[in-house]
């Protein structure tokens, strides 16, 4: 699988380290329920078949972190972009 990073172009899989599902909202740690709410964010994703979006990191490259929006069924890329252009 090949992915297309902004700054190094298209790159081999190898070279990124992913986090998973993207648009997760992280839990509140103040939160009287905060120890079952990371329990859920961390260990209970939905894993959803087809396309979504991914935070991959450019560990073995330009050490950006990036958006995916790929399919989980056949690993086609549909774009990548910088995590940090969608937040405000």
């Amino acid at each position: 699988m090949r992915i297309p990073c902004p700054f190094c172009g298209s790159r081999d899989a190898s070279e990124f380290v992913t986090i998973g599902e993207a648009g997760a909202p992280r839990p509140e740690p103040a939160a009287p329920d905060a120890a079952q709410n990371f329990f859920t964010y961390a260990y209970l994703r939905d894993n959803l078949a087809g396309p979504g979006e991914e935070y991959w990191y450019h560990a073995f490259g330009c050490r950006s972190w990036l958006k995916v929006l790929r399919d989980t069924r056949t690993h086609e890329i549909e774009s990548a972009t910088l995590a940090r252009e969608g937040v405000r």
